[in-house]
C-alpha cells in the first residue's frame, strides 16, 4: 500500500508545485510535517487494517519527494550539469530501500517490529527540522511572484503581474483536473515509446521490489543467515548502484556534457545509449542469481549477480528519465506522472505476487521468467533506440 500511494501521490502533489503561490518547498515541507506526525500512531497501531491504512497515508505523503525532487533539482542547476544531480539523487533515492534492512535487520529481532518505525521518525525530525531553516526556495515562478508582491507594496499599484500569476489566470480547473488525471494515461496509451518505456520501467521497478520477498527465502532458508546479516546483503544493490553511477557519469563527461556545450545533442535516441549496454547487464545478473542461489554454491556468487543487476538498473532508468523530456518537454511533467503511477501500481501488485511465484515455480525458475522477460526488453529498446525519431514524428505529443 505504501508502493502504491507512491504512485497516487503525484497526481496531487505535482499539479499543486507549479502554483506559484504554493511553490514546491511549502508542499515539501506540508507533507513532511503530515509523514512524521503519521509516523508516531503507526508505531502505536495495534491492528493490521489501521497499519494497512497509515502505510498508504504514509506513502501518500511522502511522495512529492520523489515525484517532484527532479523538477527542483531542474530548477538550481544548468541543462549541462543537471544530469550529474538527477544521477546522484537518484542514487539515494533508489539505495534507499536497500539499506533500511540493514538498520531494522538488527533492531527488529530484538526491539520488535515497532522500532523500525521509531527509527524512521528519529531520522525523519532532524532532517525536517535543518530542510526547514537551511533549504532555500529555488521555484523561478515562485521568486518572481514574491518579487512581484513586493513590488506592488512599494509602489502601492495592483498592475504589476508576474508570469506564473498571468499563465494560472489562464487555466481552468477542469484543465488541471485533465492534466493531472488523464493527460499521464492517455500519453500512455496513444504514444508507443512512452507506453513501452513506462512498461519497461515498471517491470524494472518490480523486479526490484520482488527480491525484498525473494531475498529471505534465499538467505535465510538456504544459507541459514540471520535477520541482520540479510540485510548486509542488500548493501549489494547499493554498491551495484553507485558502480552504475560511476559509469554513467563517465558517460555524462565524455559525450552529453561537450556535446551541450557545443549545442550540438542530436536527437534523443542518443540518450539511450548507455541504456542498450545496460540491458544485456540486467538479464545476466538474474540469470547469475537464479542458478547461483543453491546450497551447494558460494552466497558470494549469487550476490555478484544482485550487484550486475542493480547496476543495468540504473544505467537503464536514468538514460529514459532523460530520454524524456527531450523527446516531449511540452508534457514531460504528464509523461513523468503516468510513469510513476504504472510503475508504482505494478510493483504494489508485484509485492503480491511474489511469493507464491517464487513458492510454485523455485527461485530459479522464477527468477529466470523475470530474467525472460528482460531479454525481450533488449529487443524493444534497440527498436526504440533505431525507430525512436519516426514514431516522435508521428506522435501529437512531440514538438
Amino acid at each position: 500500500m505504501y508502493v502504491l500511494a507512491y504512485g497516487i501521490g503525484p497526481l496531487l502533489w505535482s499539479p499543486l508545485s507549479e502554483i506559484p503561490s504554493l511553490g514546491r518547498n511549502s508542499l515539501y515541507i506540508f507533507t513532511f510535517a503530515i509523514f512524521i506526525v503519521l509516523l508516531i500512531p503507526t508505531a502505536l497501531v495495534n491492528n493490521f487494517p489501521g497499519l494497512v491504512f497509515l502505510q498508504f497515508l504514509l506513502g501518500f505523503f511522502r511522495s512529492p519527494c520523489l515525484a517532484t525532487g527532479p523538477g527542483t533539482l531542474g530548477d538550481m542547476y544548468a541543462f549541462g550539469k543537471l544530469s550529474y544531480a538527477l544521477s546522484t539523487w537518484a542514487v539515494v533515492a533508489t539505495s534507499g530501500p536497500a539499506v533500511g534492512p540493514l538498520l531494522s535487520g538488527y533492531s527488529v529481532p530484538a526491539t520488535g517490529w515497532r522500532r523500525s518505525t521509531w527509527e524512521l521518525l528519529w531520522l525523519s525530525g532532524p532532517l525536517f527540522i535543518a530542510f526547514f531553516f537551511l533549504v532555500l526556495k529555488a521555484s523561478p515562478s515562485n521568486i518572481l511572484l514574491q518579487r512581484t508582491q513586493r513590488l506592488r507594496e512599494q509602489t502601492g499599484q495592483s498592475c504589476f503581474r508576474s508570469q506564473g500569476e498571468i499563465d494560472q489566470s489562464k487555466r481552468h480547473t477542469r484543465e488541471v483536473v485533465t492534466e493531472a488525471l488523464w493527460r499521464p494515461i492517455q500519453t500512455m496509451i496513444l504514444n508507443l515509446s512512452i507506453g513501452f518505456t513506462a512498461l519497461y520501467v515498471a517491470l524494472i521497478y518490480d523486479i526490484y521490489y520482488s527480491f525484498f520477498e525473494c531475498f529471505p527465502m534465499v538467505y535465510e532458508r538456504i544459507f541459514g543467515m540471520s535477520l541482520g546479516a540479510q540485510g548486509l546483503v542488500y548493501l549489494s544493490i547499493a554498491v551495484g548502484i553507485t558502480v552504475g553511477l560511476v559509469m554513467y557519469l563517465i558517460w555524462i563527461r565524455i559525450t552529453w556534457e561537450p556535446a551541450v556545450r557545443t549545442w550540438n545533442i542530436g536527437p534523443p535516441e542518443r540518450r539511450l545509449i548507455p541504456a542498450l549496454f545496460a540491458s544485456f547487464l540486467l538479464p545476466i545478473g538474474l540469470f547469475l542469481f537464479a542458478w547461483t542461489a543453491t546450497s551447494d554454491i558460494h552466497w558470494i556468487v549469487s550476490i555478484v549477480g544482485i550487484a550486475i543487476m542493480s547496476g543495468g538498473i540504473f544505467m537503464i532508468m536514468q538514460p529514459i528519465f532523460l530520454y524524456f523530456p527531450l523527446s516531449y518537454p511540452k508534457y514531460v511533467a504528464s509523461v513523468f506522472a503516468g510513469n510513476t503511477v504504472a510503475r508504482s501500481v505494478l510493483a504494489a501488485a508485484i509485492v503480491h505476487c511474489s511469493q507464491p511465484l517464487y513458492v510454485n515455480l523455485g527461485i530459479n525458475r522464477g527468477v529466470s521468467l523475470l530474467g525472460g522477460f528482460t531479454v525481450g526488453c533488449i529487443f524493444s529498446i534497440c527498436a526504440l533506440y533505431h525507430l525512436g525519431p519516426s514514431l516522435r514524428a508521428r506522435s501529437e505529443f512531440a514538438p
